[in-house]
């Protein structure tokens, strides 16, 4: 489903609610998704979005430069309100609730200012904990197989 708001001309016009409307936006549910799915990316402490089998798709498409920035964001568009469920990896050690929270504000502020819809919820799953030291540990056993 798309958001549609019909446009009004005028002052007048815009208080009496539509009731002269010379046509309408649409704004598709991807650019929601989207827009959801970078201001996740912004807060600190968020590695990445989606669980394991979204993050290996993202990770075949980044390889050939087609980042899906809606990844781990579902979203249901009403009227004039969003619902948005955001799956997570943290960076340990951040406090987990904390990271949670700004994601919710974070995407909360995007929709608002960029959509210019109503947020009616935001559901955060953390789904993993990325640990820097996983990722130099790889570098070090690909070494010593040689």
């Amino acid at each position: 489903m798309s958001n549609v708001t019909p446009t009004t001309t005028g002052s007048a016009a815009a208080k009496t609610s539509g009731s002269s409307a010379t046509g309408k936006n649409t704004i598709a549910d991807g650019v929601v998704s989207k827009v959801a799915g970078i201001a996740a990316r912004e807060v600190r402490g968020v590695h990445d979005l989606g669980n394991g089998a979204a993050r290996a798709i993202g990770a075949i498409r980044n390889a050939i430069n087609q980042q899906d920035r809606s990844q781990g964001v579902s979203v249901e568009v009403g009227e004039k309100q969003v619902a948005a469920d955001i799956v997570i990896v943290a960076e340990y050690p951040v406090e987990l609730q904390r990271v949670a929270d700004d994601v919710r504000k974070s995407v909360a502020e995007a929709i608002s200012q960029v959509v210019g819809m109503e947020v009616a919820e935001i559901n955060v799953t953390v789904s993993d904990v990325h640990i820097p030291s996983d990722d130099n540990d790889d570098d070090t056993d690909d070494s010593r197989v040689k």
